[in-house]
């Protein structure tokens, strides 16, 4: 047997139906400063006050933005996991609202060079995680790395962050084309939603998007749909510096409210082409599938 048979075979065994596995939606940028963090932290606390159960997956292992704008330092990261035994269970570090918080650390690193056995094990952790979630939201790095991309390709709902500075819009679009290229994306099966952030009104964010997929449109033929406008926002910068959610620390901010229009939003838009990741299990399947299959 193969190693692509082998896993695939892990995760027929192991793998969760889809109707209770959790929605999985990635969130990034093509740089770095842009609020991507804040989006990941303040979707998820409006998807809780929907009654959604959710877990943010910091896979950004060159910075621990989250664990810093939660105010929590967690005991365990994804290396524990793989490699010490832990479970799925162990590394979650819980946050405000009972958001659960989960660090890559140095684990994401690792995850392509996993063996038969490890896979198994990681395989049916998170399979579990999909048992105790409704909503995984993964934060990834920053930028055009593999790291990124491989996250982006096994993705099937993508929340592309920008801004209205012209480096935001041109990283934003050399992202993209890096995912396009990448011999294993399938637009198809992709959904690519845009929030402008930073921006002076609702006005200028849907502006600054039809500016980006305008070019995306020509250049790339990929397509993408407007999610909705972060307004700049003071309450925003005071909230992360007191390291608690604008969506908690002031409700009544023009940012929060954003934030919960997006949300809102969210829950309202069909989600259908992620299934076929069945959750968080499916998810790292499709990510690590290209090491064995080419």
């Amino acid at each position: 047997m193969d190693q692509a048979t082998r896993l695939r075979t892990i995760i027929k065994q192991n793998q969760v139906a889809p109707a209770h596995a959790a929605r999985v939606i990635t969130v990034t940028s093509g740089k770095g400063g842009v609020g991507k963090s804040n989006v990941s932290i303040n979707l998820a606390v409006q998807f809780k006050k929907m009654g959604q159960r959710v877990i943010i997956f910091d896979a950004d292992f060159g910075l621990a933005n989250i664990e810093v704008m939660f105010g929590t330092v967690p005991k365990n990261n994804l290396a524990d996991l793989i490699y010490q035994g832990k479970s799925i269970r162990d590394v979650i570090t819980w946050g405000p609202m009972d958001i659960g918080f989960i660090s890559g650390g140095s684990g994401i690193a690792g995850l392509t060079n996993l063996g038969t056995d490890y896979l198994n094990y990681l395989v049916t952790q998170l399979a579990d995680l999909d048992s105790i979630s409704d909503v995984i939201i993964i934060d990834t790095g920053a930028g055009i790395s593999n790291a990124v991309t491989e996250f982006l390709v096994a993705s099937g709902e993508i929340l592309l962050v920008t801004t209205p500075e012209p480096t935001s819009i041109t990283d934003s679009y050399s992202l993209l084309k890096s995912l396009k290229r990448n011999p294993r994306f399938n637009g198809d099966n992709t959904q690519i939603k845009v929030i402008s952030n930073k921006v002076s009104d609702y006005k200028e964010g849907e502006i600054l998007y039809k500016k980006l997929n305008a070019v995306v449109q020509r250049y790339l033929h990929l397509d993408m749909s407007y999610l909705g406008a972060i307004p700049e926002d003071s309450e925003l910068s005071k909230a992360v510096m007191q390291q608690s959610p604008v969506c908690i620390s002031n409700m009544n901010a023009k940012s929060a409210k954003a934030f919960d229009d997006i949300a809102k939003t969210l829950m309202d838009i069909p989600h259908e082409k992620q299934n076929f990741r069945a959750g968080m299990a499916g998810f790292f399947a499709n990510m690590i599938r290209g090491r064995y299959t080419g």
